[in-house]
This record gives structure tokens, sequence and C-alpha cells, in this order.
């Protein structure tokens, strides 16, 4: 199978996707940042000078994942039906992981969307605490799954945390933001 995204003469163009049938997708991305101690428990607690930070993060991920078609030239502009971002704070860790879960009835899938939105959600807790911790680290960003389409149903299974809803434990914090 040859590159959709380029026509003959070798030019980025537009997938065209008019012929395609609309179904049900969904897309699952996550990533973490790492921070230092006195910036993850100013989180933990609330306490971080520029407000709520994963309240503020989740709607900027949620915002991004709207806005992916703005900042990635050849995706398209697809009307989505839901976008979560969830966060788990690993304390062993000093990690704040993130996993933004988009759905769309649409001829085409979200997976751009779910790796934006985790991506813009991250930005913005280094954004909001970076007074704290001038060393913050994002990273391990990537694809977790990915359904309907004609491809399929795709698992990422190449990493041992998923993006499942964690279990609560003593040392685990989540906060989960759902908009549309």
């Amino acid at each position: 199978m040859g590159f959709t995204h380029f026509d003959e003469n070798g030019k980025a163009v537009m997938v065209d996707v008019t012929a395609k049938p609309e179904t049900v997708r969904e897309a699952a991305a996550t990533g973490k940042i790492v921070v230092n101690r006195e910036a993850f428990q100013a989180i933990k607690a609330g306490t971080v000078g520029k407000g709520d930070v994963l309240g503020v993060a989740a709607t900027a991920g949620i915002m991004g994942a709207k806005r992916t078609s703005d900042l990635i030239p050849m995706c398209h502009i697809l009307p989505i039906t839901n976008c979560k971002i969830n966060f788990d704070m690993d304390v062993d860790e000093c990690a704040i992981y993130c996993t933004c879960t988009v759905k769309v009835t649409g001829k085409t899938g979200v997976e751009m969307e779910a790796l934006t939105g985790v991506s813009v959600a991250l930005l913005t807790i280094y954004d909001m605490c970076k007074s704290i911790d001038k060393t913050m680290e994002i990273g391990e960003i990537y694809l977790v799954k990915k359904t309907g389409g004609k491809s399929g149903n795709v698992c990422n299974d190449r990493h041992t945390r998923r993006a499942e809803p964690a279990r609560e434990t003593q040392d685990s914090t989540k906060k989960e933001l759902n908009i549309l």
C-alpha cells in the first residue's frame, strides 16, 4: 500500500475520504510528565500559584484535541463526539500520566486528536509548574489503541502501562474531565 498523503507528483495532499463510509471510531493515547517532589506535592494539594493544574490541563487537552486540524496540515476537521482526559499521579515516580480518549462517528480516525490532546494537556502542566520546577520532562507519548475504520482495531502492547482507568491506591490520585 502506497502513501495516500502524496499525489502522483509527490506533492503533499489531504486524503480524499469522500467515498469512505462513516463508522464509530475511538482512539486513546497516553504520555507522562515527570516533575520534582515539590511540584508533584503542589499539584496534588492544589496549591500551585496559577490554579488547578489538572483541571486546566484537562480543559486544554480537550481544546487541543478539538483543534488538531488547525495544527497538523493534512488532518481532516472532525466533529468529535466525545473527549476524555484522565490523569493518574504516581507518587513513586513523581510522574503524572495523562490519557486522552477521543470518539467520533466519521470517515477517518481520531488518532491524531488523541495524541494532540495528551500533548497539549502535558504541555499545560509544564507551563503551570515551570516556576516550581525547571527540569520537568515530558515523554512516552504514544497511541495505546484505536477502534473502527477499515484497518479495524489496533492495540499497542509494547508498553506495560495502559490507557485504562487506573485503580485507586493510597499513593495514586486520579482526575477525569469529560466535556462534550
